[in-house]
């Protein structure tokens, strides 16, 4: 009998450490869990903050492309301009080749003028507007000009 109240006794105090060790199991487990949220949580912040500054980057990387981008234009509309300065002073006035010189020049400076006062973004505006008024043109420019670089690449 003394065996059996020793093995009650024992085994009364059994369920109290059984439960005492699944409380504690349970304890680590939410404590684990929650520092995996936190962790977690932490990440997604950090990703965040970094894809937040890559973009960022990004735009002030295309914002600097497109100024220079604009100044080149400008630049190139200033030497037409200036082409057709120099054209006219230095090409006969007189004769076919005069008035061919004339027209000429007046398109250069004209081409000129338009590339300072529009860039990039006039030139994309006016090119939208021709195509959508004249989209069968616009396809077969489109063709030819593949065509065109089809051959000159495959001669190479």
């Amino acid at each position: 009998m003394a065996d059996s109240s020793r093995m009650s006794g024992s085994l009364g105090q059994s369920p109290d450490l059984t439960g005492e060790a699944e409380r504690k199991a349970r304890e680590t487990a939410s404590s684990l869990g929650q520092k995996a949220q936190e962790a977690a949580s932490n990440l997604g912040q950090r990703a965040q903050g970094m894809a937040s500054q890559a973009g960022q980057k990004a735009q002030e990387l295309a914002s600097s492309a497109t100024g220079q981008a604009e100044k080149a234009v400008s630049n190139v509309g200033e030497r037409m301009s200036t082409m057709a300065g120099t054209l006219r002073e230095r090409a006969p006035h007189e004769g076919m080749l005069g008035s061919a010189a004339s027209a000429v020049a007046d398109r250069l400076e004209a081409s000129g003028s338009y590339l300072q006062e529009h860039g990039l973004s006039g030139m994309r505006g006016d090119l939208e507007t021709v195509v959508r008024r004249n989209p069968l043109p616009a396809i077969f420019v489109c063709l030819g000009v593949g065509c065109l670089l089809g051959m000159l690449w495959s001669k190479r």
